[in-house]
């Protein structure tokens, strides 16, 4: 079993994700620092703990679940949303400034 370092995974999360807000990153490293991660990399253990989180508090997943949408199809109906959340942590805040689509 593997447990990662808070500092190794916010700096991970930091070089990998620079758009991801400061709460959303202090949330990830907790999560991802009290889970032992058996054979996962620390970039699986960041992306795993992404998408659930994103999953489940950010899209209608638990509400289609409850409605009887299958768990894979319910999965398909939310991926867009949460792949769109994650790519735009990807994105440097900067460069996202400086080209008008981000704060001033």
């Amino acid at each position: 079993m593997t447990r990662f370092p808070p500092a190794t995974i916010e700096k991970h999360i930091r070089k990998k994700h620079p758009g991801c807000p400061d709460f959303a990153v202090a949330f990830f490293v907790a999560e991802i620092a009290k889970k032992d991660w058996r054979s996962a990399s620390i970039g699986m253990a960041v992306g795993i703990t992404m998408q659930n989180v994103l999953r489940h508090t950010m899209t209608e997943y638990d509400q289609l679940l409850l409605e009887g949408v299958d768990r894979a199809e319910a999965r398909r109906r939310v991926q867009p949303r949460i792949n769109s959340m994650i790519a735009g942590w990807k994105a440097n805040p900067l460069s996202a400034e400086a080209s008008g689509l981000g704060p001033p």
